[in-house]
């Protein structure tokens, strides 16, 4: 018998409001999860991703010193939401083209004979866990902007998010086939979470915009201290000894109230117009000859 999840969707998801109510009841893609408040939560995921030792001693030891968040904190974010688009909206011929170019950095980051744990990014059980890490983050955002969606528009949601893992190795049959068979799957994976002291100090850093210039910290530290303790589930606030009140909980609810009110009134193409600009660029670099990473 298949092993059963101890951990429960209460302990290993953020909990969604119902206070934004949802007015379309069409089908709902992971292209309509594009939103720019839908990176709000990019800090947050990053902890999540790195919550498995092996993705975050790759992240932290790793030799590629032109894709580090600490050394070259808006590169490697551009490079990552880049990656998200392509994997999103991109073509078939595109999304080949990124996975080589990140294949060619993933060759230099695998664990050696002085790392804690063994790794390699090109481990397709490391990527899938990342990936689903990123399904989350979108699935959470959307529906903290556009109210809760139905099992039918979640299940259409999920179907067409496979492409976040697929554009690089996982296989279309690691992607659980169902919703409910994600649950179980993202379950059974939190319960290989573990943050030991180093990865702690590393995510301190990121949570504290520790990487960027003071004046940018003074503005926006508290914000994403905020949204980050919002954005992550219950499981690794805990292990993070982040304490997050029925009184935040009310806060973050009625934050995301207010902006999914004010996203009403904003045209597709702004909220959207970020990704599309990283496409394009994409697009640009390809037909130049240029590596598109």
């Amino acid at each position: 018998m298949d092993t059963e999840p101890t951990l429960t969707t209460a302990y290993t998801r953020i909990e969604i409001g119902s206070r934004v109510r949802r007015r379309d009841r069409g089908e709902v893609l992971i292209t309509d999860a594009l939103d720019f408040w839908a990176f709000a939560g990019g800090a947050a995921n990053v902890i999540m991703q790195l919550g498995w030792p092996g993705v975050a001693y790759g992240v932290m030891e790793s030799r590629v010193e032109s894709g580090s968040l600490v050394r070259h904190p808006w590169k490697r974010a551009r490079t990552t939401f880049q990656y998200l688009t392509v994997a999103i909206l991109g073509s078939d011929e595109e999304r080949r083209a990124y996975r080589q170019a990140v294949n060619g950095v993933h060759r230099h980051v695998r664990s050696d004979e002085n790392s804690p744990v063994e790794y390699n990014a090109f481990d397709r059980e490391l990527q899938m866990y990342v990936a689903a890490c990123l399904y989350v983050g979108f699935e959470d955002s959307h529906q903290l902007l556009h109210g809760r969606l139905t099992e039918v528009q979640a299940e259409a949601f999920y179907r067409s998010s496979s492409t976040l893992g697929t554009t690089l190795q996982v296989t279309e049959d690691m992607w659980p086939p169902t919703r409910a068979d994600f649950d179980r799957y993202w379950n059974l994976a939190c319960e290989r979470v573990t943050i030991d002291e180093r990865t702690r100090q590393y995510l301190d850093d990121l949570v504290h915009l520790r990487m960027i210039g003071w004046p940018l910290r003074a503005v926006f530290g508290n914000l994403l201290r905020f949204l980050t303790a919002g954005f992550l589930p219950p499981l690794f606030r805990d292990l993070l000894g982040i304490e997050w009140t029925e009184t935040d909980r009310r806060r973050f609810e009625n934050l995301f109230v207010v902006v999914s009110f004010v996203n009403r009134f904003l045209p597709r193409f702004v909220r959207h117009g970020a990704n599309r600009v990283l496409l394009w660029d994409v697009r640009r670099r390809m037909g130049a000859g240029a590596n598109p990473v």
